[in-house]
């Protein structure tokens, strides 16, 4: 990965067979994205986040990085690339509804907060 870019654009529906098996192989495998950003490194299908736009809040579903992949900063650079297609789309807040306790640590370190089960990340414009 090192030195290698993410080329990350949103999901179209021709992705859709790919994510599928991505998320099958990452243990996600009844989630079908609506709507989202993916990243490939040369090629390859590394990383996706899926959202929805509800309101002035954008609404992360999903948010998967390949195994071999983590704690190597592509969450935290899909989080960012989603905060400005965030604003883009004049949303406030981005928002996760809930997140298990690995998750936790991941979410506090990229500036969300807690609020009972959700977890929210103002949109900086």
């Amino acid at each position: 990965m090192k030195g290698q870019r993410l080329f990350v654009r949103p999901i179209e529906p021709a992705d859709l067979d790919a994510i599928g098996e991505f998320f099958a192989r990452h243990g996600r495998p009844d989630a079908v994205p609506a709507q989202g950003l993916l990243g490939k490194v040369v090629g390859e299908l590394v990383t996706v986040v899926t959202f929805a736009l509800q309101g002035e809040e954008l609404r992360i579903e999903e948010l998967v990085v390949a195994d071999d992949l983590r704690r190597k900063r592509i969450g935290r650079y899909m989080l960012g690339q989603t905060e400005e297609l965030g604003a883009t789309l004049q949303a406030r807040r981005l928002v996760i509804e809930s997140a298990d306790s690995d998750s936790a640590g991941f979410l506090r370190r990229v500036g969300f907060d807690q609020e009972g089960v959700r977890w929210v990340r103002s949109i900086v414009r």
